[in-house]
């Protein structure tokens, strides 16, 4: 225990510069627990609570305005790009869309703490043009924000932060191949979820030219752009003939259209 302690107290800060900046530039590897046994060793004196602070919100500043960057570059296909490799692709590009929609840029400030959202909001930040200087105010109080809850409960509880400290040690190997396993069981169960989503939505799929085809003929389907206001703004193309729809309340726009009549959904 006091090797670790040593190497934590030495090195605390640059580990957790290095832990915050790979987290919110999209690795995913977790953050918080380094930053709660930070929080212990702050309250033990090992580490300085304005440094880590600093290194914290500065590390999760960095990582969030190069996705701003790029999202202000290359605009909306970041977006598609990033919910491609995402490991909740169901709830990627539409969440933040609508939070965005009803909070604005302020919504920012609260963003890591919204699944999905945290990586997807700096991107999107930057493709809808929100000044540099509102962006990381609101990116730095939601860093602050982010960072400060779980210091502050290991802070609280270091007693029980060194127990837990105390318990992996003694567990050697062994605590590495739990911790691991679990990483690998999460990831694996979110992987089985993202196949079955995609294969599901394969079978339901119809191809441009299938559509095209049908458009042609007398009993053309209906088809509903189920996009957010956001994602039309920002990409205005769209199908022909297509009605634009609001996915929370999509019976308004079916309310004429008789039952035998074939629908065509698509959004972002």
């Amino acid at each position: 225990m006091e090797q670790m302690v040593s190497l934590l107290a030495q090195h605390g800060l640059a580990l957790v510069f290095a832990n915050v900046l790979l987290a919110q530039a999209g690795i995913p590897i977790p953050a918080v627990p380094i930053l709660v046994v930070a929080g212990a060793f702050v309250a033990q004196g090992q580490i300085a609570l304005a440094p880590l602070v600093l290194v914290s919100v500065v590390a999760s500043l960095i990582g969030d305005t190069l996705w701003y960057v790029a999202g202000r570059r290359y605009g909306y296909g970041v977006l598609r790009a990033l919910c491609r490799v995402a490991i909740e692709p169901d709830s990627c590009v539409k969440q933040t869309e609508t939070i965005f929609e009803r909070w604005g840029a302020p919504s920012l400030m609260l963003a890591k703490y919204v699944p999905g959202f945290s990586t997807v909001a700096p991107p999107l930040a930057g493709t809808m043009r929100v000044g540099l200087a509102a962006f990381l105010g609101y990116s730095a109080i939601a860093a602050l924000l982010w960072a400060g809850l779980p210091v502050v409960l290991g802070a609280v509880f270091h007693a029980e932060v060194e127990r837990a400290l105390g318990w992996l040690e003694g567990m050697g190997t062994g605590a590495v191949m739990v911790i691991a396993a679990a990483v690998v069981l999460y990831i694996g169960v979110k992987v089985i979820q993202r196949t079955m989503l995609i294969r599901f939505l394969r079978m339901v799929r119809i191809s441009v030219e299938e559509l095209r085809d049908l458009l042609r003929t007398d009993s053309r389907p209906l088809v509903l752009d189920v996009r957010s206001a956001t994602a039309r703004k920002l990409d205005p193309r769209r199908i022909p003939g297509a009605i634009a729809v609001d996915i929370e309340a999509p019976q308004a726009a079916l309310l004429a259209v008789p039952p035998d009549r074939e629908i065509v959904v698509y959004c972002s």
